[in-house]
């Protein structure tokens, strides 16, 4: 009997962290903030979908990244490449070619918040650990077809502080894109997620939007580990998100 392989081994470090919805929301607090400066975010405002609906955007993206970490080889195929198409189609619509440098950037950002979000809800990852999620992600790149993916972690940190160096700047879309992550969140939403935002971004983007690392944050963030060890953490993630996200935060946790 053929036993079907899976993308991403069951008890991978990727798994656990694409399986719990906190550290979910914080990679995507850390890319939220980054997109803002990327030199080709008008690709995402080409759609409309990002600006209009950033948490919409958000949840969509994370059922694409669920429905290939805990799938098996064939089926996560099938999603990277539905994924190829709707980049591919959206390049015909605006009759140009979204840069490999961006498909990179997005890859890149995946990797990083990984292990960030890991680092700042649980332990430092080992670097074996760091490889594994690099790993996970360089075989999709390699999937879609992304060019010029380093071989190795080690060698991709160092394309990773180059990549920010290179492709990313304020812009116009830059105060635009957190108006309206302010304006879906509310005040108080908005502030947590600055504050999350300022513990996860590597220095050089923190200094691009000129963020303050909030240190006193920390105690909160010790405090929540507390009340998730206690299982009591779920009251305080209904309120940090608006209730129309209940069921969706609900259907990250694995």
């Amino acid at each position: 009997m053929n036993i079907e392989q899976n993308f991403v081994v069951s008890n991978s470090i990727v798994r656990k962290i694409w399986g719990d919805s906190d550290m979910i929301l914080f990679i995507f607090a850390g890319a939220a903030a980054e997109f803002s400066l990327n030199k080709a975010v008008d690709w995402l405002y080409f759609t409309g979908k990002l600006p209009e609906d950033p948490l919409g955007r958000l949840f969509s993206t994370v059922s694409y990244a669920n429905s290939i970490i805990f799938a098996n080889e064939n089926d996560a195929n099938k999603a990277i490449d539905k994924i190829s198409s709707i980049h591919k189609t959206i390049e015909d619509n605006r009759g140009a070619s979204i840069p490999d440098w961006a498909y990179r950037d997005v890859l890149y950002m995946l990797i990083d918040y990984t292990i960030a979000a890991h680092e700042l809800l649980e332990t430092r990852l080992s670097l074996a650990h760091k490889k594994e999620v690099y790993n996970v992600f360089y075989r999709m790149g390699i999937r879609m077809g992304i060019k010029e993916l380093p071989y190795t972690y080690t060698e991709w940190v160092t394309d990773r502080i180059k990549h920010i160096n290179d492709n990313l700047a304020v812009s116009k879309y830059t105060p635009h894109l957190f108006e309206q992550y302010k304006k879906n969140l509310g005040n108080f939403r908005y502030y947590i997620m600055l504050k999350v935002q300022s513990l996860l971004l590597p220095e050089e983007v923190r200094k691009l939007l000129k963020m303050k690392k909030g240190l006193s944050f920390y105690t909160i963030i010790s405090l929540y580990k507390l009340l998730k060890m206690a299982r009591l953490h779920n009251h305080i993630r209904s309120v940090l998100f608006p209730k129309k996200y209940k069921v969706e935060i609900q259907g990250l946790n694995r």
